[in-house]
Formats: C-alpha cells, sequence, structure tokens
C-alpha cells in the first residue's frame, strides 16, 4: 500500500527528531550577535533598542545558559586552577571569571583561550574581572604599570591618571569588569588603606572620579563594600562581621549611583540592633532587607549587584548560599566554593520555584545588558 506523502514526511521528520534527540542536551548553542552598536553608558539608559537587543540574546539561551550568567569563579593563585574553568566553560555553567592573582601577560593568554572556547561550544562571551584597586593591583596583576596606593594618591587629578592608568592595562589584557572602587571610611584595617577615606571628605569625589575614568574607558567600575566595612573592626575574610545598629557608611552610595557607577559589591557582614535593616544573622549578602529593599528599592539601584567572595569565612558556613544570595537579590555569585554545585543549587531553585526563577532571569538580563554595552556580543 502507498503511503500519502504527507504521512511520509511526518515519519521522516519523526524519525529525525528522535535520532537527534540523545544529542539535544549537548548541542551548540548558535551566539546571537547584535547588529546594533552600544555604549556602556547605555546599560543604564531606557533604550527600546537595547532591550530588545537583550530579550533577543536571552531568548536564545536554555536553562543551564541562564543560569550560568550568575557564576563568576576565580582562576589564578587563590582560585581555580584553569583546566577547572575549561571544565566550567564545556559545561557551560559560567558567565564569566575573576582574574585573581597571577601575571598580565598570563592572564591575557587565558582570556583569549577561554574566549576561543566559549566559542567553539556557543556560550555568550563572559564577563572578565579583577580587583584592580590602586593598593592592590600590582599584587593581584603582576606586570601592571606600578601605581601609588589608594592611600598615598594626593589629589583627584592624581585618582583620575591611577583609574587612567590601570584601565589601560585591563584593557591590554581583556578585562572588562574592575571591582574597585573602595568606598568603606577607613579606620577598619582590612579595607582603610584601600579607600580614599583617610581624608573623609575625599571618598565621594574621588571614588567618583576613579568611577568615571574607569567607566570612560569602557571597563565597570564597582562601589563596595555595600552597606559598609570601614566601621567594623574584624575581617570578613575571616569570619561574619556584624554593624551593631545605625548603618552609618550607606550614605556614601546615593552620589554614586546618582552619578552612574555600573556595579556594587555586597559584603559579608550582618546587621543587628536595627529594626528596620536587621540581617537575623545572615551575611548582607543573603539579606533580602539589604540587597532588595535597601538597595534596589530605597536606593533606586538599577546596576550589576555582585557578591563578595563566596569562599570568605563571613558567608561560607551559610546553607545553600548561592541560592540565599540570588534570592536576597543578588545578580553575580562571586567565587563560589564549588561553581558546579552552585549551578546545580541554582538551578534545582529555577525550575521549581517561580518567584525565583523570575529573579534569575532578571538577573540574567541585566548581565547580557552589561555584556552587549561593552560590545562583547557586536557583530564583528
Amino acid at each position: 500500500m502507498k503511503l500519502p506523502i504527507l504521512s511520509l514526511l511526518s515519519i521522516g521528520l519523526l524519525f529525525n527528531s528522535c535520532a537527534q534527540s540523545p544529542q539535544k542536551k549537548e548541542r551548540k548553542q548558535e551566539v546571537v550577535q547584535i547588529q546594533t552598536e552600544f555604549e556602556l553608558q547605555d546599560f543604564l539608559k531606557e533604550n527600546k533598542d537595547l532591550d530588545a537587543a537583550v530579550e533577543k540574546v536571552f531568548a536564545s539561551l536554555d536553562d543551564t545558559a541562564i543560569v550560568a550568567q550568575l557564576i563568576m569563579p576565580a582562576v589564578g593563585r587563590l582560585g581555580q586552577e584553569k583546566a577547572t574553568i575549561d571544565q566550567h566553560i564545556k559545561d557551560r555553567i559560567i558567565g564569566g571569571v575573576l582574574m585573581l592573582n597571577g601575571t598580565k601577560e598570563g592572564f591575557t593568554s587565558w582570556i583569549t583561550d577561554f574566549e576561543k572556547q566559549n566559542a567553539s561550544y556557543g556560550n555568550l562571551p563572559f564577563l572578565y574581572s579583577a580587583d584592580a584597586e590602586p593598593s592592590l593591583v600590582n599584587r593581584k596583576i603582576m606586570g601592571s604599570t606600578i601605581v601609588k596606593k589608594a592611600n598615598e594618591l594626593k589629589s583627584i587629578e592624581e585618582v583620575r591618571t591611577c583609574a587612567q592608568t590601570i584601565s589601560k592595562d585591563l584593557n591590554d589584557i581583556g578585562i572588562n569588569y574592575n571591582f574597585s572602587p573602595v568606598v568603606d571610611m577607613s579606620p577598619n584595617a582590612t579595607v582603610g588603606f584601600r579607600s580614599f577615606g583617610a581624608v573623609p571628605a575625599n571618598i565621594i569625589p574621588w571614588s567618583g572620579a576613579f568611577i568615571e575614568e574607569t567607566q570612560a574607558q569602557g571597563i565597570v567600575a564597582t562601589a563596595k563594600h555595600f552597606p559598609g566595612h570601614g566601621l567594623v573592626s574584624g575581617d570578613t575574610h575571616k569570619a561574619l562581621q556584624v554593624i551593631d545598629g545605625e548603618l552609618k557608611e550607606i550614605q556614601n552610595y546615593p552620589p554614586l549611583i546618582a552619578q552612574g557607577v555600573l556595579s556594587i559589591m555586597v559584603a559579608h557582614i550582618a546587621v543587628q540592633n536595627n529594626s528596620k535593616y536587621n540581617t537575623n544573622g545572615l551575611p548582607s549578602t543573603c539579606s533580602k532587607a539589604i540587597v532588595t529593599d535597601l538597595l534596589k528599592t530605597e536606593m533606586g539601584y538599577k546596576g550589576l549587584i555582585v557578591t563578595d567572595a563566596m569562599n570568605m569565612g563571613g558567608v561560607v558556613a551559610v546553607p545553600e548560599a548561592a541560592y540565599k544570595a540570588v534570592a536576597a537579590g543578588c545578580d553575580i555569585v562571586l567565587m563560589p566554593v564549588d561553581a558546579k554545585k552552585a549551578h546545580t543549587e541554582l538551578l534545582t531553585h529555577y525550575r521549581k520555584d517561580a518567584t525565583f526563577k523570575a529573579q534569575v532571569d532578571a538577573a540574567a538580563k541585566k548581565i547580557i545588558r552589561m555584556k552587549i554595552a561593552l560590545g562583547l556580543l557586536s557583530a564583528k
């Protein structure tokens, strides 16, 4: 009996679909190319063309790749081995990398290789970050141009020149995201020498100048450590620290937000004896009261919100810390102890919790928006 042509076509399509299905999870995703040129300053502006570009890229991603955008491990001394990052790229579980303690030449080579791998696997290009503060950059990136430490700078002109010098090195390497400046007050021994707070009146104008020059060079600047690390006595690298009562350092942020700082880093600092912003024993990174209610809602912040390193003593003991940080309102989970575990943790909640899914989608779209504004997805 002769089957109708339509039936033969249907059988063929069904056979083809079944034959391809085992490879579906490992397919290479096609990276959407953006034809319109955008600038970094467009990120915070209302721009329908940019909105449309973000939606187009987002629609091309499966849930594995969407969740991956939020995870940023570190590579280098005190970070992961390059081979581990290579595997994460193959597994499609990360969206950026912190270049942590290495050489200018080594980081340049690694970033070139990571992007070749991303292209081969169909991943979105990465955000590449560094703790390129004036006080740390020459130690974190050996071979970088020597600059004065933050507490040694004498004028706002020196601050601008310093930011330009650091940014040139970062652009040469391929780093597009600087976790600087520190806008904390100076009393804390861990962060004091890293801020412009030796003269308190300088913190806002000098931080603003550093941010302006950094972002003018096409690099995302970051104000840290929200809601304030300068007036606590201890070190969040070692253990959770506590702000007791009033949040005295949050006054440093509204002027920088108004100026257009594109990123803010949240500290692993708890807040107690504060009826409005009590974190109930959790670090601020995992507190909705701090990240969403204070920073996003009250202060109206629209930029990227990144956690401080999630392997630090102030947060490492918190169960499901990656999930709690994103649920609190953070966009990027920095340096999770285990990136694969963090991805699985986020993806599991993403697939079963509609509210959390919406939060992850919003964070991923902000990250995609930044990648587009940086020109990482522009058609060459």
